[in-house]
């Protein structure tokens, strides 16, 4: 077998096979099939970290059409391979494996991983376990596949998984009967693990019940998948308990062979923090004689606004004169990042931005039949929205009256939510000084000064530039190591995050 022309193959048909599905098709499914340069890369790695003389017992859980069985067979002899199994659940990828590999020692089961039954015996387990696992999130899953998926993995591994885990979190934890003793693991998944909530238990796997030898972060800029918006790691362990003082080496960037740095991390370090992301991206941090502050220490923070319908209700000088509709229902309301040209907005007598773009949000609390008999130029334009239908969007039936939108006054300072490096600014976040009365939607984040620093700022208004060049001296390597990232190298920043972020105290009310 020339092992470069059935990898062509084997690409080609991969190729030919995705087109015959759909994108939805395949998200629900989690299929993203891994490129053949990474399947290499891994493997190549693997082969570093195996006694020279090792025989192999390999195992993939998600096979696909064998990107990595192909890389294998490249990277060691057949002679060495004592046995490789694979999974793949649907027969529209595992029929043409089969095929593709049946002079091979490949024993390919076109099942349901989760539901198979691991090997008894040590001696027949693998013990090099390479996987891609599907990367189906919990919205694709249903109640009771998320309970059955719950209930296997507590069985099998332990391990409890909150039921907004993803597929590919059972699929680990699951795998861990398969693994014979000292057996090591590549999981290719997503970055996002070692950031959510729902992944703290598999992270305690890693630091308490295995040897968790490496992870590697890849630039969220150089996406590894074509076909998923998702940035990506792989992640090391041996199935052993980990030795006392034991190191983890976190690289970053590059490829796993040819890494752009590296940083060793002690247990106890990981074990203190909440998102293992930022090592490797975060380069300087606040010394403690600076003795910084956390941002939810000095501000309650909260996203925008969430209309459900911003076409609607987010409206246009010349559309509130062309439907005449009341000011008293009307308050202005920030454009969106990209249309902000300014990050200090100045007001007009009224409160309003001077701003290019001016546009204000629709909101009565009014039931419908006082707006019907009081004012019917705004009763009109509220049937246009039943007849469209935005009445039954889920916020807005969700909401009493559906017109009726939910708090959120102006604030004087104000981040952006999402955000690339790779911008005209080369910043992913901005912080926006906010003299107006204008509020802002779900793509702001908006910081209110808790009461002692509200005090102070309503003592001395002049110092609100102060604060703000406070919030934009924190540096982007802080604020992206906090938040999450990503395939493309877009950062997002949720309230909570954005909360831990430091703040060093360079001005007297801080």
């Amino acid at each position: 077998m020339n092992l470069t022309t059935t990898e062509s193959i084997r690409t080609l048909r991969q190729l030919q096979l995705d087109s015959a599905k759909t994108q939805t098709e395949r998200n629900k499914l989690g299929q993203f099939a891994t490129p053949t340069a990474l399947a290499a890369d891994i493997l190549k790695y693997a082969k570093t970290l195996l006694p020279t003389d090792q025989k192999i017992r390999f195992l993939d859980p998600a096979l696909g059409t064998g990107a990595f069985y192909s890389a294998l067979l490249q990277q060691f002899s057949l002679s060495q391979i004592v046995e490789a199994i694979a999974y793949e659940i649907d027969p529209h990828y595992g029929d043409e494996a089969i095929e593709l590999w049946r002079d091979t020692p490949l024993q390919l089961n076109i099942a349901d991983f989760t539901k198979a039954v691991p090997p008894n015996s040590d001696n027949t387990k693998a013990n090099l376990l390479i996987c891609n696992p599907p990367y189906v999130r919990h919205h694709h899953l249903s109640r009771v596949e998320k309970l059955r998926l719950q209930r296997v993995t507590e069985q099998t591994a332990g391990i409890k998984l909150s039921q907004l885990a993803s597929l590919y979190c059972h699929f680990l934890c699951i795998s861990d009967a398969w693994m014979a003793t000292d057996g090591l693991a590549g999981w290719l998944i997503p970055t996002g693990l070692m950031d959510v909530n729902y992944g703290q238990p598999i992270k305690d796997y890693l630091l308490n019940r295995v040897t968790l030898l490496r992870i590697h972060c890849f630039d969220p800029v150089d996406v590894q998948f074509e076909d998923a918006l998702v940035s990506s790691a792989v992640v090391w362990f041996k199935k052993a308990l980990p030795p006392a003082n034991h190191a983890v080496e976190f690289t970053y960037g590059g490829s796993l062979t040819e890494p752009k740095m590296s940083v060793m991390m002690s247990l106890e370090s990981l074990r203190g923090t909440a998102k293992w992301t930022k090592f490797g991206l975060v380069s300087g941090r606040v010394s403690s004689q600076e003795q910084p502050l956390k941002l939810k220490d000095l501000f309650t923070i909260k996203r925008g606004l969430a209309t459900g319908a911003n076409d609607f209700f987010v409206l246009t000088p010349e559309q509130i004169s062309a439907y005449q509709l009341p000011s008293e229902f009307l308050q202005p309301v920030l454009p969106s990042p990209r249309l902000l040209s300014v990050d200090e907005i100045e007001a007009d007598g009224l409160g309003n931005p001077i701003l290019v773009h001016q546009l204000f949000l629709l909101s009565c609390d009014l039931p419908p039949d006082v707006v019907k008999a009081k004012y019917p130029s705004l009763w009109e334009y509220l049937q246009m929205g039943v007849g469209q239908g935005i009445c039954d969007r889920y916020l807005c039936k969700h909401r009493s009256p559906w017109y009726a939108q939910e708090k959120r006054p102006p604030s004087p300072f104000l981040c952006t939510y999402m955000g690339r490096q790779d911008t005209g600014r080369g910043r992913p976040f901005r912080f926006i000084l906010n003299h107006s009365r204008a509020t802002a939607t779900n793509v702001y984040l908006m910081l209110y000064p808790k009461p002692a620093l509200a005090k102070v700022l309503l003592e001395k208004p002049k110092l609100l530039k102060e604060v703000w060049s406070a919030l934009d001296r924190i540096s982007d390597e802080a604020l992206m190591g906090e938040g999450r990232v990503y395939g493309g190298g877009l950062y997002k920043l949720e309230p909570r995050e954005l909360g831990n972020a430091l703040v060093k105290k360079t001005c007297e009310l801080l």
